[in-house]
C-alpha cells in the first residue's frame, strides 16, 4: 500500500501554524522558514506530513536553541544522515509524525536545491503529475529509495531553471517570472 493521501488544503495551514511556533520558539535567533516538499504542492498526492526548511546564519546558533525546539514537541535527530543539517521532527498524541524540520546554513546548497524543487513542481504541472503519479503506484517499503532517480533528475533541471535570469526567488514564495 503506498504511504501517499490526496492533497489536503489544510497543509498550508498547519504549515503556517508550526512555523509561527518554531518562530516564537527560536527568537531572538533570526531564522527563515519555507513549506517545501509535496505537502507544498498543491494538487500532489503526500505523505501527510508536513516539511519545513529552516535557514540559520550558523549551525552553532541553531544547536544552541534546539532545547527550546525540544520545548515545544521536537525531537532533535543531529545530522541525521545529513552532513549540514540539522534535522526535528515532530509527532502528534498519538505518537505519528506530523512535521519534519530541515535546518541548514546560509548558503548551503541543499537550500537552493529543496527550493528550486518545490518551485520547479508547482511551475511545471506536468513534472508534478509524474511525481504524483510514482508516489501512488510505490508501496511503503522502499518508497524513499524507488523515488529517489526521479528526485535526482528533476532537482538537476529544477536547479537550471531556477538559475535562469529571468527569475527571482522571494522568502517562501514559488519563483515567479519579473
Amino acid at each position: 500500500m503506498s504511504p501517499v493521501v490526496e492533497h489536503d488544503r489544510r497543509w498550508a495551514a498547519h504549515y503556517a501554524e508550526a512555523a509561527t511556533r518554531v518562530v516564537a520558539a527560536l527568537a531572538p535567533l533570526p531564522v527563515t522558514l519555507h513549506h517545501i516538499g509535496s505537502t507544498a504542492v498543491p494538487g500532489i498526492m503526500a505523505k501527510p506530513i508536513i516539511d519545513m526548511l529552516g535557514e540559520v546564519a550558523t549551525f552553532a546558533a541553531i544547536d544552541a536553541a534546539a532545547a527550546r525546539l525540544v520545548a515545544i514537541g521536537f525531537e532533535a535527530m543531529g545530522e541525521y544522515g545529513e552532513p549540514g543539517r540539522r534535522y526535528f521532527r515532530l509527532h502528534d498524541g498519538g505518537g505519528v509524525r506530523t512535521h519534519h524540520l530541515h535546518v541548514f546554513a546560509t548558503g548551503a546548497p541543499a537550500l537552493a536545491r529543496h527550493l528550486a524543487f518545490r518551485d520547479y513542481l508547482i511551475a511545471h504541472r506536468d513534472a508534478a503529475a509524474a511525481y504524483s503519479a510514482l508516489k501512488a503506484a510505490l508501496p511503503a517499503a522502499g518508497y524513499q529509495v524507488a523515488k529517489a532517480p526521479f528526485i535526482v533528475a528533476t532537482q538537476a533541471a529544477a536547479l537550471a531553471w531556477a538559475s535562469q535570469p529571468k527569475l527571482s526567488r522571494q522568502p517562501d514564495m514559488r519563483i515567479v517570472p519579473k
